[in-house]
């Protein structure tokens, strides 16, 4: 079930020239289009590859779809809008085409046919992204998990080393987190697990990453050196202290600094900030140590 609406956008703009589209293009290739689609496992990608098949086809300059909680997006915003909304398994598909000309009722019959060899392919790589986040990010916290931390820092040790540019691992521990659970349940506990990974995205640079391993440790891939990472922690500690939530039940973090060096691994940079962890701890917790040899 479809429907369909147009309205024509940017009248008077220059840019807009109906004699652009060439009326001959080639009759549709079914088998050579769903291979082209089923070639990547990538949402964006696979929209982007429909995208550039419909501007062969037809007079198309952009094009943008909602599904479900999914937003794709394809070419320029300019020239005369027209509106689709496809129904296919009790999912919409809600299409919003720029087009240089209007369509003929011989294009949107091919048009109908191109969205349809583009809807399978297009949920199969939806679904593959779903399952590989799942495979990467902690469900609980939403942040990294072990497996994708054990890739990023091999990656970031890699390319530090090769750009000779500053890289630091924290590791953070919630301090009497097993307290906390024995006294208030493991629901409050996973609340506060939640609300902490939240602190640390919001405490941390678009450049560093944080991870959950499990139970209540993290880690923090930085760019930069010690003092870019004791920035980051004192901004942790400071945020905990301010936190509505950690406050009412006195949830307070330990922290740890190493610096990767040359020919260092990654466990042993791992167990470095792990040492310095515990000496905040030994310190009186709610503070960071840095490893020292």
């Amino acid at each position: 079930m479809d429907f369909a609406s147009v309205t024509e956008l940017y009248p008077d703009d220059q840019w807009y020239r109906g004699d652009v589209y060439e009326q001959l293009t080639p009759e549709i290739d079914q088998v050579q289009i769903m291979q082209m689609l089923h070639a990547s496992l990538d949402p964006r990608t696979v929209f982007s590859c429909f995208g550039n098949i419909v501007g062969q086809h037809l007079p198309l300059s952009g094009v943008q779809l909602n599904i479900n909680q999914h937003q794709f997006a394809w070419g320029r915003r300019r020239g005369i809008e027209f509106q689709r909304s496809v129904e296919e398994h009790q999912t919409k598909y809600q299409f919003i085409y720029q087009l240089t000309q209007k369509l003929s009722a011989a294009d949107v019959k091919k048009l109908k046919q191109i969205e349809q060899l583009m809807i399978q392919p297009l949920n199969n790589a939806i679904k593959y992204q779903a399952m590989s986040n799942q495979a990467m990010f902690d469900d609980l916290t939403k942040l990294g998990n072990r497996h994708y931390y054990q890739q990023a820092i091999k990656h970031a040790i890699a390319r530090s080393e090769r750009k000779l540019d500053d890289m630091t691992l924290i590791v953070a521990d919630l301090d009497r987190f097993k307290q906390l659970n024995d006294n208030y349940g493991h629901q409050i506990g996973d609340c506060m697990l939640r609300n902490f990974a939240d602190l640390l995205q919001n405490a941390t640079r678009s450049t560093d990453q944080a991870f959950r391993l499990g139970g209540d440790e993290f880690v923090i891939i930085t760019q930069g050196d010690i003092s870019a990472a004791q920035i980051i922690c004192q901004r942790i500690i400071d945020a905990a202290a301010e936190d509505t939530q950690m406050c009412r039940y006195d949830v307070k973090c330990s922290l740890g600094i190493a610096q990767a060096q040359h020919k260092v691994s990654a466990d042993m940079l791992f167990d470095r900030a792990d040492r310095a962890m515990y000496s905040a701890k030994a310190a009186g917790r709610n503070t960071y140590e840095v490893f020292s040899h």
